[in-house]
């Protein structure tokens, strides 16, 4: 240890994770919806949050964006976007009974597992779906082919698992699960079914890795971790469990800054800072300015991976776009 390692540090200050917030696919469906208000204008429906954060929702609804359960609810003819967690075929089969113009902006690293859901049943395998139960990217992928996948959820699922052939069984995973877990359960799986096969690429996505990654980087230095982000947001709460996993020794999850009990910094000197893959980095700003008027503002930020992926817009969304532009 350096002499400058071994000297207590007394200023406040935080860890800003990086990467942080924004994932390519949640910026492409947000970007679809606001597309679509444009080109389209509003009232523009869309299926489910179209990411799974209160203040993007909010956003988008004082845009003129109205969030529906389900496809009876939009008027037969109107334009609908199914969100970046994906749907079941059925709900495809839906809005074309109602006439509507739907627009898919689920995330392409679903629709991959969708892909692969349909694949392995099309080959007959049982299909071991990683995930939590009710999630709608779960309930999008079980949709492809229901009687041949089951659920998983969590290492102790694995012990209900049964399957007709243990020669040709494969599992495959929600994109937003916490990676430590989800090995454990595949492990736990393989004790029970030694052949079982895994999916030809990692189904969990570059963004929630990588947000997880740096996370246990930096947990071990706070005294608390803040993660910005929903309660319903799978891969912002897995956050908080991978901070606290990983040596934080508290950690707690917000949609805003106002929302930070002041309780949480007492006797804190280190504070880590992160966000989930769907929300917007000015409400990282905001904590960050709570936190200097709080005295801490010191700012550090730790970068364990650069990220450049990008997706382009959804195919029926970039056709109209063209048309319209040619026209003037």
């Amino acid at each position: 240890m350096t002499e400058a390692e071994a000297t207590p540090r007394t200023g406040k200050r935080v860890l800003l994770a990086k990467p942080r917030g924004y994932c390519a696919g949640v910026d492409r469906a947000v970007q679809t919806v606001e597309e679509a208000l444009k080109l389209y204008g509003a009232p523009i429906y869309v299926r489910k949050q179209i990411v799974h954060n209160k203040h993007v929702v909010q956003t988008l609804e004082a845009q003129g964006a109205i969030f529906v359960e389900e496809n009876e609810e939009v008027p037969e003819g109107s334009t609908v976007i199914f969100s970046a967690h994906g749907v079941a075929p059925e709900v495809y089969e839906q809005a074309k009974a109602r006439s509507l113009k739907a627009i898919d902006a689920t995330c392409p690293l679903v629709t991959k597992v969708h892909h692969e859901a349909k694949r392995f049943a099309a080959e007959d395998y049982d299909i071991l779906l990683i995930g939590h139960e009710g999630h709608e990217e779960v309930i999008g992928t079980a949709g492809e082919a229901p009687a041949h996948i089951q659920l998983v959820d969590g290492p102790d699922g694995a012990d209900k698992v049964t399957v007709r052939d243990p020669e040709k069984v494969v599992w495959l995973s929600q994109t937003t699960l916490s990676v430590d877990e989800t090995l454990e359960t595949v492990a736990r799986l393989k004790q029970r079914l030694p052949l079982l096969q895994s999916p030809p690429s990692d189904d969990i996505c570059y963004a929630t890795s990588n947000r997880q990654h740096v996370v246990k980087e930096i947990a071990a230095d706070c005294d608390v971790v803040i993660v910005v982000g929903s309660t319903n947001s799978s891969n912002s709460v897995r956050l908080v469990e991978v901070a606290l996993d990983a040596g934080a020794r508290a950690g707690h999850l917000v949609d805003f800054a106002h929302e930070i009990d002041d309780a949480w910094l007492e006797g804190a000197t280190t504070v880590g800072l992160t966000s989930g893959a769907s929300v917007p980095d000015d409400l990282v700003q905001e904590v960050l300015a709570y936190l200097a008027a709080r005295g801490f503002g010191d700012v550090e930020e730790i970068t364990t991976a650069n990220e450049r992926l990008t997706f382009s817009l959804p195919q029926e969304l970039k056709r109209d776009m063209k048309a319209a532009a040619a026209r003037g």
